[in-house]
């Protein structure tokens, strides 16, 4: 007799958060930002750069968030915009995170003089912020969206760092690390096959924080005039043109501000679900 086979929901996870539906909400919103991203891939209502006689126009019929200065469709670089600040926060997490995690990782399951002397430069990183540790990084490398990407990435290495240090010295001394020592497990078995899954919940609500932060700080740097140079369309970089004329054409602001908020809201729900998540395994 053939048993049934049940398929296994791969978001089943979410329903064990303790507060699932606020991850829920952050996904959903996030999700709704990709969606606008990807339909921006295949369509746009105009060239984000095509500039047109109809300039510092209201909502119409055939501008729906008006436009601004130069004439440009607000809509549609807006949705060019969310893109670049989606990369921007995808890249930085993926050099900040990825750095970080095997940094902190070698640093406390080994410990020693190595240790001391990575994490007091690392505490050096962390003493400037974010924002004007990659200001300091951009002005060496010179301003594009790839060297914002880099300067942001290397402004987080230390925060990973740290957090993922902190957890590696807790679990290496627990006893399913003990148990593959004694089985014969190889360092890097124990690093990222016992210990790494299981610091997972901590490492997911701080990436969800980077996230958070990333976009914030693409955002200032956007604003400041680093990052993507015009003609491409930039959130900051569109509020910090746009605000001369708010009052004239105010979607000019609100359109890519209520996309950073949107998208620092979202990240903040989904990081608090899996912190609280994280804060009842321990």
């Amino acid at each position: 007799m053939r048993m049934k086979q049940t398929r296994r929901n791969p978001l089943a996870f979410i329903d064990t958060l303790p507060n699932p539906k606020l991850f829920r909400m952050g996904a959903l919103i996030t999700a709704a930002i990709v969606l606008l991203v990807l339909i921006g891939l295949v369509w746009m209502p105009y060239e984000p750069t095509a500039m047109s006689a109809d300039q510092m126009q209201g909502i119409s019929a055939s501008h729906l968030l008006g436009t601004d200065k130069m004439g440009r469709d607000i809509l549609s670089r807006v949705m060019y915009g969310s893109r670049i600040t989606l990369v921007v926060a995808l890249g930085t997490m993926v050099i900040g995170a990825g750095l970080g995690v095997l940094i902190g990782a070698a640093t406390g399951f080994y410990g020693g003089m190595a240790d001391e002397i990575v994490m007091r430069i690392m505490d050096g990183l962390f003493a400037f912020p974010n924002v004007l540790l990659a200001l300091v990084v951009v002005s060496l490398l010179g301003s594009s969206t790839v060297h914002m990407i880099w300067a942001l990435g290397i402004a987080f290495i230390p925060s990973f760092t740290r957090v993922v240090r902190s957890e590696y010295i807790r679990c290496k001394h627990l006893d399913y690390v003990k148990n593959a020592r004694l089985q014969g497990a190889s360092d890097a078995r124990v690093i990222f096959v016992h210990i790494l899954p299981n610091v997972s919940g901590v490492l997911l609500s701080n990436l969800m924080i980077g996230f958070n932060n990333a976009v914030l700080a693409e955002a200032g740097l956007s604003f400041l005039g680093i990052g993507s140079q015009p003609p491409y369309a930039s959130l900051g970089q569109m509020i910090s043109d746009a605000q001369a004329y708010f009052f004239e054409v105010p979607t000019a602001v609100l359109g890519p501000g209520l996309v950073i908020v949107l998208l620092v809201l979202s990240f903040s729900l989904m990081g608090e679900g899996l912190r609280s998540a994280a804060k009842e395994l321990d």
